[in-house]
């Protein structure tokens, strides 16, 4: 059987979870059977790719009117070829954040997303908002939630019967809402409890003037594995103020971590699977929570990872669906 060719567009290789999502498409198994995956970096400043020898052209490229002209030529120069962007950063809180001009930011992605034959979404949140703002039609949208293996996530051994440890995981962003829960933490009078922070990022020196003399809180720097990270931990908040998917909150879960979101985009996806939404995600809000984890006995609740354990068949299956849809016959 012929081998479908697809290379993948990439504008920003920092470690992070496209990164890993995409070693996962390059290694799993299922997903090379029939095909093979080849990278390919793309300078944000660029206007021309060049031709590209591909059955499949796959762009997990940031949207923007800077690189429309460049998104353009690249469906003229190839219109034969099947494309497919992935939308791996905009979602309704990006927008309630980040959009000043509501209307001129749908009509990029419109226009945009028109290039392409399918616009992937890594969360059914994230996709039910791009329809309803109009900005792709229904039956242009495919739903694969993001995913990477989580057999290591699934050894790792059970916390303790009581949270002892928190951790927040992600790059210490405005985005990821790290400076509420520290607010929250601080406020929470238990000397037994700590806070442990993985991660790198521009908000770091704010978040430890946060952190101020409080040593129950501490700074653990990248988690370069995250597999350490999850297993030095009991439970995993994650309070971001937009998420398109959020790979920490399956490891968390394959992990038999205790998982809180603020339910903000694709974090509602992972109530599935066992996560937690803040009733309230303020300051005190999280403070409640805080306290509602520390109550709890760990001994006597189901682990949650039963329920995500079909994550990984799922990716595979959508992602080979969508390929043999799009692929020459």
């Amino acid at each position: 059987m012929k081998q479908t060719k697809i290379v993948h567009l990439i504008d920003d290789t920092t470690a992070g979870g496209v990164m890993r999502v995409l070693a996962h498409i390059k290694s799993a198994p299922a997903l090379s059977r029939n095909a093979t995956h080849e990278l390919r970096c793309v300078s944000r400043d660029s206007r021309w790719i060049g031709q590209i020898k591909a059955d499949i052209i796959v762009s997990h490229l940031a949207i923007s009117w800077r690189a429309l002209p460049m998104l353009t030529a690249l469906r003229l120069s190839h219109p034969t070829t099947a494309l497919v962007h992935v939308e791996h950063s905009y979602t309704c809180g990006f927008g309630k954040h980040n959009v000043n001009h509501p209307r001129r930011f749908s009509a990029l992605l419109r226009v945009s997303y028109q290039l392409f034959n399918k616009l992937v979404v890594v969360s059914h949140a994230q996709g039910a908002w791009l329809v309803h703002t109009r900005a792709v039609p229904k039956r242009k949208l495919v739903v694969i939630q993001s995913c990477v293996d989580l057999s290591a996530f699934r050894k790792i051994s059970p916390p303790r019967n009581r949270v002892r440890v928190i951790g927040v995981i992600g790059r210490l962003d405005r985005q990821k809402g790290f400076d509420t829960f520290i607010r929250a933490f601080r406020q929470t009078i238990n000397p037994g409890l700590s806070l442990y922070i993985y991660g790198e990022g521009p908000e770091e020196p704010a978040l430890r003037e946060l952190a101020g003399t409080d040593e129950r809180i501490k700074f653990m720097g990248w988690a370069k594995n995250p597999v350490h990270a999850i297993a030095s931990v009991d439970a995993v908040v994650m309070p971001s103020l937009w998420e398109s998917y959020g790979l920490v909150a399956i490891e968390a879960l394959a992990a038999g971590r205790q998982l809180v979101v603020s339910g903000i985009d694709g974090l509602s996806d992972h109530v599935a699977y066992g996560a937690h939404i803040a009733e309230t995600p303020t300051v005190e809000g999280w403070q409640m929570e805080i306290q509602t984890l520390t109550r709890l006995d760990l001994a006597t609740l189901p682990k949650p990872a039963s329920s995500c354990d079909h994550l990984e068949s799922v990716f595979n299956a959508r992602w080979q669906s969508l390929i043999a849809e799009l692929a020459p016959q």
